[in-house]
């Protein structure tokens, strides 16, 4: 691998931020240097949530979404240089993820658009970026999506534990460690995405800090049932969703049948839906010793309890425990993946996506170079 620094961008889609992450990377370890979360203006991100549920849009729209988070990005790459004293000279790559406003990998025509234009985040930089991480493995016939459990198996496998990392993000999804076995993830469903958006309708809150608001509701069990029964969750894996599916309509269609309930039972019944669909899926996959958790759904304590109860016999941590800021793993990801891309070193696993192969994964960007006179 192409030793050196790189900073790793991530914005998911729970928009509360766009996450920055410094490290060392050689053939031998990943070491984490610096991290630092970049507020996102609330009218863009209220744009790109309305984009992201399907609202119409015109392509001029659309562009320029694209340019104000690519500036975006550079922004909070350049606020973490400065503040820890670099020049761009040190930074070998950056690796950006970049906004996922659609992902549609089934279908005729699979597809997948992340936003945050990648040329303004070098131009304005000087830092060359890798990005556009997904569309060479659904051009392989994967479904682009999940990226990080490759990093998993880089940084957590463990000869001997079974093991499973579970990103709470917007979307929940696992990553597979088990010894003797191909690496293994895809996303479970749900994870903070139904919960932010239906704290912000009836509370007008980014999301429910400390799991207080769910905390005060009952689980509604026939409106639990009825949500476990939608067909995406029967889907076989390889699988991944996004905002596309789960987002407030889908929560509206599910409350049809059941008016006049409390907002905060509602709330409960989501976070009941997230930690049973996540125990359901860690439980059909054979189980594990250790479940390790990242993301901000590590931070609500309902949910963490709730998983808990539901896998007794597991061990479930964060991944803080065994050396990783869960905040920053999806960035510090995507920052080993550029350091793959640049290595020419496949950044997919088939066995995760069902791409056809493993492949060099991401576009290059170069920075901006002297002309040879």
């Amino acid at each position: 691998m192409r030793s050196g620094r790189y900073i790793g961008v991530m914005s998911g889609t729970s928009l509360d931020g766009v996450d920055v992450v410094l490290a060392a990377i050689d053939p031998q370890m990943v070491a984490q240097q610096a991290s630092y979360c970049h507020p996102m203006p609330l009218a863009l991100r209220q744009e790109i949530l309305a984009v992201s549920q399907g609202q119409s849009l015109t392509l001029s729209r659309l562009g320029q979404l694209d340019t104000r988070l690519g500036r975006l990005f550079a922004e909070a790459v350049q606020a973490l240089i400065e503040r820890e004293g670099l020049e761009k000279e040190d930074i070998a790559a950056i690796g950006c993820h970049g906004q996922t406003v659609w992902h549609e990998p089934l279908g005729d025509a699979p597809n997948t658009l992340q936003i945050g234009d990648n040329n303004q985040i070098a131009a304005l930089t000087g830092i060359t970026v890798v990005g556009d991480f997904r569309r060479r493995d659904m051009a392989l016939g994967g479904q682009g999506a999940p990226l990080v459990p490759a990093f998993h198996q880089a940084v957590l496998m463990h000869p001997e534990e079974r093991r499973m990392v579970l990103n709470i993000g917007g979307i929940a999804n696992l990553s597979l460690l088990l010894p003797g076995q191909p690496v293994g993830g895809y996303d479970t469903g749900p994870g903070n995405m139904l919960l932010d958006a239906w704290i912000w309708r009836h509370q007008g809150q980014p999301y429910d800090r400390d799991g207080a608001w769910g905390s005060s509701g009952q689980v509604v069990y026939p409106l639990l049932q009825q949500m476990l029964a939608d067909p995406w969750f029967a889907l076989a894996a390889p699988k991944s969703t996004g905002r596309e599916y789960f987002n407030p309509a889908w929560i509206d269609r599910q409350l049809v049948n059941f008016p006049g309930l409390p907002p905060q039972d509602v709330q409960a019944t989501l976070v009941e839906l997230t930690a049973s669909t996540i125990a359901q899926q860690v439980m059909l996959s054979g189980g594990c010793e250790r479940l390790l958790v990242c993301g901000g759904g590590g931070k609500n304590p309902l949910l963490m309890a709730r998983l808990k109860a539901l896998l007794p016999g597991i061990e479930v941590n964060a991944t803080d425990e065994v050396g990783i800021r869960g905040d920053d793993m999806e960035a510090l990801a995507f920052a080993w993946l550029a350091c793959r891309t640049l290595s020419s070193q496949p950044g997919n696993l088939p066995s995760v996506t069902g791409a056809r192969e493993a492949s060099v994964i991401g576009a290059i960007f170069p920075a901006n170079v002297q002309r040879c006179r």
